[in-house]
């Protein structure tokens, strides 16, 4: 048999999926977003790794961002932040733009908090010190104390061990420390990469609940990516699917999760 007997009987390759139009964006965030990015192309220096990205979660939502390692997915939550370099496009927080505000800016005025990938707890500190951290842009040290006993009131396992140093912690603990930490600002908007990143699978229950428990009773609108897609999507009202820098598929989570292009063609299912 030649080839081009082979290329008749060859399954055809799966099509490319139409990006997701700004209309599909709006429906999925039910007309309303609390932060709204449009075309946005942005970086690291002269490297560009977003190329027109638009996004839109509404308050109170939660969005998961999955797609193939080096799509832009971490890099749209360092922008959000004010950590890339913009060359054009706009990031729009309760419809106030804050492309070019500075990170303490988005924190302090917009209410926009960051969980980075990395174990950021400060290990010779104690819990309660690494608590105190997150309230450093309030107007006294008071206020940040103040804070931080709300959390020991909500978390029982960081108050048995507030005067512990965070080194001491189990993986799922040091998440919580994290996120708690960025409580401490009250933001509107939490920004979480990789929150299953390096724990066992009963932490990663523990993280989910514990940011579903933020979402669904402090009514927090949280934008995460997930490595685990699967269970990035089942948490999340919408996921995106980045490729390359751009929104290629834009869907409710369940749908996204369930839908057998993202699984052939992103997931490697």
């Amino acid at each position: 048999m030649d080839e081009s007997q082979l290329a008749d009987i060859a399954p055809a390759p799966a099509p490319a999926p139409a990006p997701a139009t700004v209309a599909q964006l709006d429906v999925l965030a039910r007309g309303e977003p609390l932060l709204a990015i449009d075309d946005l192309v942005a970086g690291y220096g002269a490297m560009q790794v977003l190329h027109g990205v638009s996004l839109r979660v509404a308050r109170g939502q939660s969005l998961c961002l999955i797609g193939p390692n080096g799509a832009g997915k971490s890099t749209v939550l360092h922008s959000i932040f004010g950590l890339t370099d913009i060359v054009s496009g706009s990031i729009k927080v309760d419809g106030a733009d804050v492309t070019r505000l500075p990170p303490s800016r988005r924190l302090q005025h917009s209410g926009i908090a960051y969980v980075l990938q990395d174990n950021s707890v400060f290990p010779d500190m104690t819990v309660e010190e690494n608590l105190w951290m997150g309230g450093w842009l309030l107007p006294s040290p008071r206020d940040a104390r103040e804070r931080a006993e709300r959390v020991f009131e909500r978390y029982a396992s960081l108050r048995k061990r507030r005067a512990q140093r965070a080194a001491v912690l189990s993986g799922g603990e040091r998440r919580l420390l994290e996120i708690s930490r960025a409580l401490i600002m009250q933001p509107k908007l939490l920004l979480i990469d990789e929150p299953s990143i390096g724990l066992e699978p009963r932490f990663i229950d523990m993280v989910f609940s514990i940011l579903r428990e933020l979402q669904r009773v402090d009514g927090m609108t949280i934008v995460m990516v997930e490595q685990n897609a699967t269970k990035g999507l089942e948490f999340a009202d919408v996921g995106y699917v980045l490729v390359a820098g751009r929104v290629a598929l834009a869907d409710t989570g369940n749908a996204l999760r369930d839908n057998p292009q993202v699984g052939r063609i992103f997931l490697g299912a």
